[in-house]
C-alpha cells in the first residue's frame, strides 16, 4: 500500500516518479499479494542522483533493501549529496543496516524501536529531520506522501492536492 500510495500522490503533484526494482523490472508481489511493476531495474539507475529516494514498507521488501549492497550504495550517494531519503513502515531498518543518517530522529512501524538504536526514535506519524523523512505505516502513507510533496514541491502544492483528494492535513 505504501509504495502505491506514495507513487500515486507524488505523480498527482507532477513529480517524475521512477520505481526501481531490486530484481530488475520484474513484477513484485507485495506483502499482501498486490502486484507492482517497477519502471526500471534499480541497477540501471544506481549511478543517477534523484531529488529523493523513497523506500516503501513491507517486511520482505524492507529486509531485502537492508541486505542489498546496491541499496546501500544508492543511499550513501544520496546522503553524501544532500538529497532527501524517505522510508515508511519497516523500511527504516534499511537505514540502520546501511548506517544512513545515524543519530537523526525517525519513526517506523511499531515494534522496530530495538532495531533502530542508532537513531532518536519518535512515535510521530511523520518525522522530518533535515533530509531524512520517515513515517509509521500503511495508515500514515497519505500524510507521508503529502509531506514528500511539500518538501519536493511546496506546502501550497501539498495543500491544493490534499483538498482535491479530500484529505485533511
Amino acid at each position: 500500500m505504501e509504495a502505491v500510495t506514495v507513487a500515486d500522490i507524488l505523480a498527482r503533484a507532477g513529480v517524475n516518479v521512477t520505481m526501481g526494482g531490486l530484481q530488475g523490472d520484474a513484477i513484485i508481489k507485495g506483502s499482501h499479494g498486490v502486484l507492482i511493476k517497477p519502471n526500471v531495474a534499480l541497477s540501471s539507475v544506481s549511478s543517477k542522483l534523484f531529488d529523493m529516494v523513497v523506500m516503501p514498507g513491507g517486511m520482505g521488501g524492507s529486509n531485502a533493501m537492508a541486505e542489498s549492497k546496491l541499496v546501500g550504495q544508492i543511499l550513501r550517494e544520496h546522503e553524501k549529496h544532500g538529497k532527501y531519503i524517505a522510508a515508511i513502515c519497516a523500511a527504516p531498518i534499511a537505514l540502520e543496516s546501511h548506517k544512513i543518517a545515524v543519530g537523526k530522529k525517525l519513526t517506523s512501524y511499531p515494534g522496530f524501536e530495538d532495531r533502530l538504536r542508532s537513531y532518536t526514535y519518535c512515535e510521530d506519524i511523520v518525522v522530518v529531520d533535515d533530509k531524512l523523512v520517515t513515517s509509521r505505516g500503511p495508515g500514515t502513507a497519505i500524510a507521508f506522501a503529502m509531506k514528500l510533496v511539500e518538501l519536493l514541491c511546496s506546502k501550497s502544492k501539498a495543500q491544493t492536492l490534499a483538498k482535491g483528494m479530500l484529505v485533511s492535513l
